[in-house]
């Protein structure tokens, strides 16, 4: 519930006139700069009063729903919840916390908050009545300024036209063609980081490197970033960035900065609960003049690749859609052929595919480097499939298919066991714009819902006894055959929530579990990793940095080692 900013500033407006101008007598003589101000102070202490500890204890419909013990006088759960990595402290209750689908449990000055637990919640929430659950408008103004205001962070009838028009540049007759871009961006960043590899193991620091030969240390996260910044580029916007040949371009350096988290940032996140938008974009701060400049950079670019392609557009029409030039299937022709978009809603529409289009899968090859090098009985089962079945990244006439790939039991365990375990965003909110219920639960308007992948993914209650282990076989087929690899032994598809369900979910899943897969086939089959630092062997040890997304807060240092003979 957010401070009530006109009525409060409207009524001290109205009470300083009246006692500044003497026509209501109450106490001495009192100006009207000292009344308004005095008058706002007392209803904001009161409004603080109500919300903080009256509410939230006494009046709350959500009272009585299980919570977890230990809460502060006035924080709630916020020190653990600052504390430790976005999700974990939600994993720990929908584990030990008895439950039917709701768990209250109080945020920073005993903000309530509901997580949802089961499958039957989740689906109201995110199905039948998804459009009762809307994204916070803290969170639409902070990510906006980043991803635009597009199909993510849309709401209502403005999101049920975008989502409809841009559905078909993700349909599978159309991602199945994607497969060679994404297999050629894929050898592109293969060869650049043997290079580097190679280069760097003649270091004095690298030689004798455990006893091997052609091993170096590599941050594999910004390799990553890069990569999936040119595909996304390519397949997605008609124009590749050249970030895996220069990771110095403008854009791609934006984007480093944007999604590096600063003391800043969170500072303005916590103000966020209090202060409206408008406010925290004014304020005199240097994050909000970073922001600002680095968006300005992104939407630059987004209207460049409108204006041009546009043009190409023009000239096929003008050739009655004959001549060399063929029509492009990426996400911006489609979008511009079907005439449901403004330019700037095009623009807004770009800036979220190039972010979250990127970022999200470079998160998730990061955490699949990291656990494949945890486990490296798992790493060579996966390298012995690739190379039986896919053509060598460092031939230049090597291509695959979406066959190719389909029919590769292990990898796609492999990467479904890592979206699962590491999720790239391991939590979203979701706020009730009316009054509404969830499992017959009264839910007031305002109450923020917390969805989070990085718990549900690891229910105890969905996934079984061995849910916090790290185990691919759970993907593989056995007597029950496909069902048991589409579901990973669930007991119900609401179990795996990297991608949520309903109309809101990700538009793009097809498109980025066929560029992960790719990707991955590509480094492992290349490449042996292993841990650079062995503390890391213990997951607890790694420090994930908070964010849209969660990475490993110091980069993922790893050694590589070009295996040879494929």
């Amino acid at each position: 519930m957010g401070l009530p900013y006109k009525s409060v500033s409207a009524i001290a407006l109205g009470g300083a006139y009246l006692l500044s101008s003497r026509r209501v007598v109450i106490g001495p003589e009192i100006g009207f700069l000292a009344a308004f101000s005095t008058l706002w102070l007392f209803q904001f202490l009161c409004w603080v009063v109500w919300e903080v500890i009256l509410y939230p204890n006494y009046f709350s419909p959500l009272i009585g729903l299980p919570e977890p013990t230990g809460n502060s006088l006035f924080m709630g759960q916020y020190a653990r919840i600052a504390r430790e990595p976005t999700g974990m402290p939600a994993l720990d209750w929908i584990n030990s916390i008895p439950n039917d689908g709701l768990i209250r449990y109080k945020a920073l000055f005993n903000q309530e908050r509901l997580l949802v637990t089961n499958p039957k919640a989740l689906a109201e929430v995110l199905v039948s009545k998804n459009y009762d659950f809307q994204k916070p408008y803290q969170i639409r103004f902070s990510i906006g300024r980043i991803l635009g205001i597009g199909v993510l962070l849309a709401e209502g009838d403005e999101h049920k036209v975008q989502r409809r028009n841009l559905m078909p540049a993700f349909a599978f007759r159309h991602i199945k063609d994607l497969y060679s871009v994404f297999w050629s961006k894929s050898r592109e960043v293969v060869q650049a980081m043997t290079d580097e590899v190679l280069l760097d193991a003649k270091k004095p620091e690298n030689l004798n490197l455990d006893g091997k030969k052609d091993t170096a240390v590599m941050e594999v996260g910004g390799w990553a970033s890069r990569v999936t910044l040119d595909i996304i580029g390519v397949a997605g916007l008609g124009r590749d960035f050249g970030a895996i040949k220069d990771p110095n371009t403008e854009l791609n350096q934006t984007y480093q900065f944007l999604f590096k988290p600063s003391r800043q940032a969170r500072i303005l996140a916590l103000l966020g609960m209090l202060l409206p938008g408008w406010i925290l974009e004014r304020l005199p701060v240097k994050r909000n003049e970073d922001v600002m400049a680095a968006a300005g950079v992104i939407r630059a670019t987004c209207a460049d690749l409108i204006r041009d392609k546009k043009q190409k557009l023009a000239r096929l029409r003008e050739k009655g859609g004959l001549g060399e030039e063929a029509a492009d299937v990426d996400i911006l022709s489609v979008a511009l052929e079907s005439g449901g978009f403004t330019d700037e809603n095009l623009v807004d529409q770009l800036m979220t595919f190039l972010a979250a289009g990127h970022e999200t899968t470079a998160t998730s090859m990061t955490w699949a480097v990291y656990m494949l090098a945890r486990y490296p009985d798992i790493q060579a089962r996966l390298r012995k499939e690739i190379r039986e079945r896919l053509p060598s990244p460092v031939s230049d006439a090597s291509t695959v298919s979406s066959l190719d790939i389909d029919h590769m039991p292990y990898l796609n365990a492999v990467c479904n066991e890592v979206l699962r375990y590491y999720g790239p965003v391991p939590m979203t909110l979701r706020q009730a714009a009316c009054d509404t219920s969830i499992q017959g639960h009264f839910v007031p308007k305002g109450t923020r819902v917390m969805i989070t992948p990085w718990a549900i993914n690891k229910s105890i209650q969905m996934w079984g006894q061995d849910a916090l282990q790290f185990n691919p076989d759970r993907w593989m087929p056995d007597g029950e055959g496909d069902k048991k690899a589409a579901s990973g032994g669930a007991t119900s598809n609401y179990a795996f929530m990297t991608f949520l369900h309903g109309p809101r979910s990700c538009i793009g899943q097809a498109f980025a579990k066929a560029e992960f897969a790719c990707l991955l086939a590509a480094w492992v089959g290349r490449f042996s990793f292993e841990l650079h630092n062995k503390e890391e062997m213990d997951e607890s040890k790694v420090v994930i940095k908070g964010g849209v997304t969660a990475r490993p807060a110091n980069g993922m240092h790893v050694r590589a080692t070009v295996v040879e003979g494929w």
